[in-house]
């Protein structure tokens, strides 16, 4: 039997689905046409041996209180080993429903109300969030753009720590939006700084599947000393398309950290996941191989359909150069438009719903983040619109 979900040209109208992406448009401010490639999941049909395995269990027609025992953990762990080099221990593991619940998790954690958290803008709008949101004070050490990549001004990243004695760091690996693939060394040096102040490092790795130059390193194998200082956020839902599952595996080597950490997720009232999320994230990793192969393929070459069409139709928007993820970051401050003219004719002219660079940090302004994780039609139709909405608007291309 072969994987049959493989036609990523395929249009797959999602209205109607309770779909985030598509059905909520009116109720977040846009209009209800607006092509909508914004919100970081797919437009593919998941693998056929996940709908299977989903099916299967589906059938059993009980849905009572479900958890899983070691094999779950052996196939996250033999996906690690294999993509990753890295071999976690079943002991670490503390399953959630999501990263960004994670996040928010660590936070309370290991930091007190009116403490400072350290992050890195232009950066994943929920980093922020859970901060502010749980009486925390943000702080970031800015990415500095430079030769069309992003990099880390390492004496600020110091500075800031000492300045607003920080005490976690949310690392952000491989980065979201900049499209950055931390190297070894860039994530030692970070690591040396935090251990140095006793800052504890959350690094989100959702999208560590998605490389496309470089290699992805999981932050807790550069080393003993950084394994325990640290926390790793992984999950299938972006690997698979799994988002509503709500299912992440979030790795803690320090046994204090981890007791602290499912301290902050059962006053939450978490216990069991949904059994559906288990189920999925299995089948994920122990037979989504072909389709995961296939899928980065295609993204690959809708990455480079981007660039071409960027550095062909619009000589003053760049493409900032993407190392991983599929969400592409587009510079548009060449143009001269302002960052509030520019979201109006992205939404209004072009039609477009993207992420709007300045929700990641005011650093982001000027920029748009677009979602190539669909097919290519879609892609060169949304490309197309931008370049015909820029050609009439009264700015120059």
């Amino acid at each position: 039997m072969s994987e049959r979900n493989l036609d990523f040209d395929k249009i797959i109208d999602r209205h109607g689905t309770r779909c985030l992406k598509y059905d909520f448009a009116k109720r977040r401010g846009m209009p209800e046409d607006v092509l909508p490639l914004w919100v970081a999941d797919m437009d593919f049909e998941t693998s056929s041996y996940i709908q299977d395995e989903l099916k299967n269990r589906i059938n059993q027609g009980i849905f009572g209180y479900s958890e899983v025992q070691t094999p779950y953990f052996e196939i996250v762990r033999n996906w690690m080993e294999v993509h990753h080099n890295w071999t976690p221990e079943e002991r670490w593991l503390v399953k959630t429903p999501g990263v960004v619940f994670a996040l928010a998790m660590a936070v309370r954690a290991y930091t007190e109300a009116g403490d400072s958290v350290l992050i890195q803008q232009p950066v994943y709008y929920p980093f922020s969030e859970v901060i502010s949101d749980n009486d925390r004070e943000v702080v970031s050490n800015d990415l500095v753009l430079k030769n069309n990549t992003y990099c880390i001004d390492f004496e600020d990243f110091e500075n800031k720590i000492v300045k607003n004695n920080i005490k976690l760091f949310l690392l952000c690996s491989p980065h979201n939006p900049t499209g950055r693939v931390w190297t070894v060394e860039e994530l030692r040096k970070m690591g040396d700084i935090c251990l140095k102040h006793n800052v504890i490092v959350v690094s989100d790795e959702i999208h560590q599947d998605f490389v496309f130059h470089g290699k992805h390193t999981v932050f807790a194998n550069l080393g003993e000393k950084y394994e325990q200082n640290c926390i790793i956020c992984t999950s299938p839902s972006k690997t698979f398309n799994l988002a509503s599952m709500l299912i992440s595996n979030i790795f803690i080597p320090n046994p204090e950290l981890r007791h602290k950490f499912r301290k902050e997720v059962n006053s939450a009232g978490i216990s069991q996941l949904s059994v559906l999320g288990l189920v999925a994230t299995e089948a994920a990793y122990s037979k989504g191989e072909e389709w995961y192969r296939a899928m980065m393929t295609y993204i690959r070459q809708n990455l480079e359909f981007v660039r071409n069409f960027v550095n062909k139709n619009l000589p003053n928007v760049k493409m900032i150069d993407l190392e991983g993820t599929y969400l592409v970051w587009l510079d548009f401050r060449k143009t001269g438009i302002s960052p509030e003219k520019l979201d109006e004719i992205i939404v209004h002219r072009a039609k477009l719903w993207l992420d709007s660079g300045k929700i990641f940090g005011k650093c982001g302004e000027g920029f748009q983040r677009i979602n190539v994780a669909c097919p290519r039609s879609i892609l060169k139709e949304a490309l197309e619109r931008i370049k015909n909405a820029l050609i009439n608007s009264d700015y120059n291309l």
